[in-house]
């Protein structure tokens, strides 16, 4: 079976007891998807990508459990471990293993992007946070966001129509 089937139902399955987790993964999915067509990723770039989108929050649970919360940070601490479980029960790679594990730990942590894997992932996450989230920017607000947070030339433009009301 493919991973990112593998790798969705996994989610699915984890996200039961916080079922917004789902499709927020799903949408932060279709928003690497977006980003991807534009920035012509490598294919193993590709799969990282796909792969982190999907799992990205996947710590939430667990930090709920042990924590009270899903903070940022505890899902950096408890989500590594969760997706090197499914990862390498699916017979993935090391290096692929590694390298979702490490987007993963570091989500939530701009300095720690390394990449454009990461970066897609960061955008996209950032986009549905934009489009979904409590608050959404305008004017010099979502200009300084997106300077500060998009590197890719088609993450800014999706920024810019998701938040840019008429």
């Amino acid at each position: 079976m493919e991973l990112r089937v593998i790798a969705i139902s996994a989610m699915r399955r984890v996200f039961t007891e916080i079922p917004y987790g789902i499709d927020h993964s799903l949408r932060v999915l279709k928003n690497a998807e977006k980003i991807m067509a534009g920035e012509n990723p490598t294919n193993k770039e590709r799969q990282v990508v796909e792969l982190a989108a999907i799992l990205h929050d996947i710590g939430a649970v667990e930090a709920l459990r042990k924590y009270g919360s899903i903070a940022g940070n505890y899902q950096e601490l408890e989500g590594p471990a969760m997706v090197r479980d499914i990862l390498e029960s699916a017979g993935a790679s090391v290096e692929l293993v590694e390298r979702v594990c490490y987007i993963v730990g570091n989500h939530h942590t701009i300095e720690k992007i390394n990449g454009l894997d990461f970066q897609i992932l960061w955008e996209a996450d950032l986009l549905d946070s934009l489009e979904n989230g409590d608050s959404n920017p305008q004017g010099v607000e979502l200009q300084h966001k997106i300077e500060a947070n998009f590197r890719t030339l088609t993450g800014k433009e999706l920024a810019l129509k998701c938040c840019i009301k008429e």
